[in-house]
C-alpha cells in the first residue's frame, strides 16, 4: 500500500516494547507464576522478581525502594497523588497546576474542586512556550488561604509540545511555601534525568510504555514522611499503599526498560536531537508552519511539535497516514468536531492556528531515510489540504 516502508513518529504516544524487554518478561507468564504474596517457595520467587525490579528502580532514579509504588499506568499514578495527597490533608486544599497538563492531573483537579467547597484549584499560567516560572508559582502560592494544604502538580515535559519545566526550580519554590509538589514526569523518562534527589520533587508519577517498556504498568514515587491515602484498599500489597496482585511479568518489564533506557542514554538522546533538528528546520520552510513549545535544549530530544496556517490537524493526519507516515495532533476530536488544543490555547494560539497542530516525535528505530521521506510529503499534504479548505 504505501512507497515505503510505514514510518512511525508518534513515540509521544506510546512506544514499541524493547525485544530485550520481552525477553526478560516471557518466563513470569508461565515458568515463575507464583502469586508474589504467598509464602510457599512459586510465591517467594515471583515476589523476589518483583523487589528485584524495585531495587533497579530505585537505583536509576535515585530513592529507597521503599519510596517507590507499583501501579497500573501513569494515569493511575498522577491520580493517586492528588486524590491521595487531598484525602490525607483532612482539611481544605488549594491545588496549583496548569491547562497545559495531562488530563490524568487537569480533569483530576477540576473533578476534586467540583465535589465540594474542600478543594480549590488555581490554574497557572505559562508562557508562550508553555512554560510556568518560579515567580508566578511563589505568586500563586502566597494566596493560599489559612488552613489550607497546598499542592502543586506540574510535569516535568509537556506531551503535546515537548517543552521542558524548570522543575528543580519550582519545587524549591514549593517546599520554601510548604506546598506538596507533585510531578508528571511520564514524558521525560528515557530522556531526561530522572533523579527525584536533584529534581526535589515530592512524588512523580512514570509509565513504562513511554520507554520502550509494557503498557499497563507504571510507578509513582512517593518521599519518604508524605502522607498519600490509598485510592484502591484491600491487601497489604506496596506496604497496604496500593492493594491488588503484582503484575510481576511487567513490572520485571518496567525495570528492564528503564534500565536499557539509560544504559546508552547520552549516545541515544544525541541521535534523536539530531533527527529532531533536521525534521524541525526542514517542516520550518513550509509557509506557514511555525514551531510550537520551547526550541533547542529546552525541549524534549526527541519532541517536534508545529502548527500550520490555514489546515486542519484531522485532514492533515489522515494524508499522512494514507502515506504510510504515523504521527499525532494536539486537537481533540469530539464525534468529528475539532476543538483547539487546551494547550496551545493556554499557550495564546488563536482557535484557527491552535486546530493545526502537528506533533512527531521520534525513536530508537527512526532513520534519516525516515525523515526525508517525511520532509518529501509534508509539504504536498499540508498544500492538499489548505486547496480542499480553500
Amino acid at each position: 500500500m504505501f512507497p515505503n516502508k510505514a514510518i512511525y513518529l508518534d513515540h509521544a504516544a506510546t512506544t514499541p516494547t524493547d525485544p530485550q524487554v520481552v525477553e526478560a518478561m516471557l518466563p513470569f507468564f508461565s515458568e515463575v507464576y507464583g502469586n508474589p504474596s504467598s509464602s510457599h517457595s512459586f510465591g517467594r520467587k515471583a515476589g523476589n522478581a518483583v523487589e528485584n525490579a524495585r531495587g533497579t528502580l530505585a537505583k536509576l532514579l535515585n530513592c529507597s525502594r521503599r519510596e517507590l509504588i507499583f501501579t497500573s499506568c501513569g494515569t493511575e499514578s498522577d491520580n493517586m497523588a492528588l486524590r491521595g495527597a487531598v484525602m490525607a490533608a483532612g482539611g481544605p486544599c488549594h491545588i496549583l497546576t496548569a491547562h497545559t497538563e495531562h488530563h490524568a492531573v487537569s480533569v483530576t483537579a477540576e473533578q476534586l474542586e467540583s465535589l465540594g467547597n474542600r478543594v480549590h484549584v488555581t490554574w497557572l499560567p505559562v508562557d508562550h512556550e508553555g512554560r510556568v516560572t518560579p515567580d508566578v508559582l511563589d505568586a500563586a502560592l502566597r494566596e493560599t488561604r489559612d488552613g489550607e494544604r497546598a499542592i502543586v502538580s506540574l510535569m516535568y515535559a509537556n506531551n503535546e509540545v515537548g517543552t521542558i519545566q524548570p522543575v528543580r526550580e519550582l519545587a524549591t519554590v514549593a517546599r520554601v511555601r510548604g506546598a506538596l509538589f507533585h510531578c508528571d514526569s511520564v514524558q521525560a523518562a528515557g530522556q531526561l534525568s530522572l533523579d527525584v534527589q536533584a529534581l526535589g520533587v515530592d512524588t512523580l508519577a512514570l509509565s513504562a510504555h513511554k520507554f520502550y517498556g509494557p503498557k499497563g504498568v507504571g510507578l509513582l514515587y512517593v518521599r519518604d514522611g508524605v502522607q498519600l491515602v490509598p485510592a484502591q484498599t484491600g491487601g497489604s500489597q506496596e506496604a497496604s499503599r496500593r492493594a491488588g496482585t503484582h503484575n510481576v511479568p511487567l513490572i520485571v518489564g518496567m525495570a528492564r526498560a528503564l534500565e536499557l533506557a539509560y544504559a546508552d542514554h547520552e549516545a541515544r538522546v544525541a541521535e534523536y536531537r539530531r533527527l529532531r533538528d533536521t525534521l524541525i528546520e526542514g517542516v520550518l520552510r513550509i509557509p506557514g508552519a511555525h514551531l510550537t513549545g520551547a526550541p533547542g535544549d529546552g525541549r524534549l530530544p526527541n519532541h517536534a511539535s508545529f502548527v500550520f496556517e490555514g489546515i486542519e490537524s484531522n485532514m492533515l493526519l489522515m494524508h499522512l497516514d494514507m502515506a504510510g507516515i504515523a504521527g499525532s495532533s494536539g486537537s481533540a476530536c469530539n464525534t468529528g468536531n475539532p476543538k483547539p488544543s487546551e494547550v496551545l490555547s493556554a499557550m495564546g494560539y488563536p482557535d484557527d492556528l491552535a486546530l493545526g497542530s502537528l506533533r512527531l516525535t521520534v525513536g530508537k528505530q527512526t532513520s534519516e531515510d525516515d525523515i526525508r521521506r517525511v520532509l518529501d510529503v509534508l509539504p504536498e499534504a499540508v498544500a492538499k489540504v489548505r486547496e480542499v479548505r480553500a
